[in-house]
């Protein structure tokens, strides 16, 4: 368990990361409700995966597809704060995860079962 949140670790057989932002250990999980909301932001998501293979996705894309994938976050971690984390850690830090959350969507898992 976080001692920060009181919330419980990611858990990568669910499809789970986890994104430390201000302290706070986060946890993403690509849900399908989460991925749903993501695809009405940013429109279908098979361009968004092909888009970051061909390196071309920029943070806003980054940052809505990491907001949209949160699970239980606290009331401080707001969208801006989630970006900024991600501005002041640099891209590079974030691409693993976000390498997970685009192969958890092109894996067609059944996340819910897990």
């Amino acid at each position: 368990m976080s001692a920060q949140t009181g919330a419980r670790p990611a858990n990568p057989v669910r499809g789970e990361t986890a994104l430390r932002v201000n302290g706070t250990e986060l946890t993403l999980r690509p849900s399908f409700a989460a991925l749903v909301a993501a695809e009405q932001e940013l429109g279908p998501l098979f361009t968004l995966v092909e888009r970051a293979a061909e390196g071309r996705i920029g943070i806003a894309e980054t940052v809505a597809l990491l907001w949209h994938c949160l699970r239980d976050a606290p009331a401080h971690v707001t969208r801006e704060a989630l970006g900024e984390a991600i501005v002041q850690g640099g891209l590079a830090a974030a691409t693993p995860i976000l390498r997970a959350l685009l192969g958890q969507i092109l894996s067609g898992q059944d996340l819910a079962r897990r």
